[in-house]
């Protein structure tokens, strides 16, 4: 065990006395120093995709949910009076087309985030 130490030891101290010179090797040319890199436009559209990501989906659930209070309420309606089906089911259709009007408006905000994204031309890229 002491001589296995011992030869550790050695070749610790030998490695720590020769390092220096090994290491020593000419200098090379003075390479221009590489230019920091920018991550401004890559933080810009990760989050510009993370708030795309969170518009479609609140946008999407709440028009969902409407849909589904509308729909709900005109088939009860219905069911209580028949012979009003017709004027009932008009305007269920127009308050859906409405309601899903605000699922395109969310769309159209999301493509435009992600495709002619604002946020780059007010960061410079």
């Amino acid at each position: 065990m002491r001589k296995t130490l011992s030869y550790v030891f050695i070749s610790m101290l030998l490695v720590m006395v020769f390092a220096p010179f090994a290491m020593a090797a000419a200098a090379p040319a003075a390479a221009p120093p590489a230019p920091a890199t920018d991550y401004t436009k890559a933080i810009v559209l990760g989050c510009s995709l993370l708030a795309v990501g969170i518009a479609m989906g609140l946008g999407t659930i709440g028009t969902g949910v409407g849909m589904g209070n509308g729909l709900s309420g005109a088939t009860n309606a219905v069911g209580r009076n028949p012979e009003a089906q017709g004027k009932i089911l008009l305007t269920m259709m127009v308050g859906l087309a409405m309601i899903e009007s605000l699922a395109i408006y969310a769309l159209v905000i999301a493509l435009i985030m992600l495709y002619a994204n604002p946020l780059l031309k007010l960061v410079g890229m």
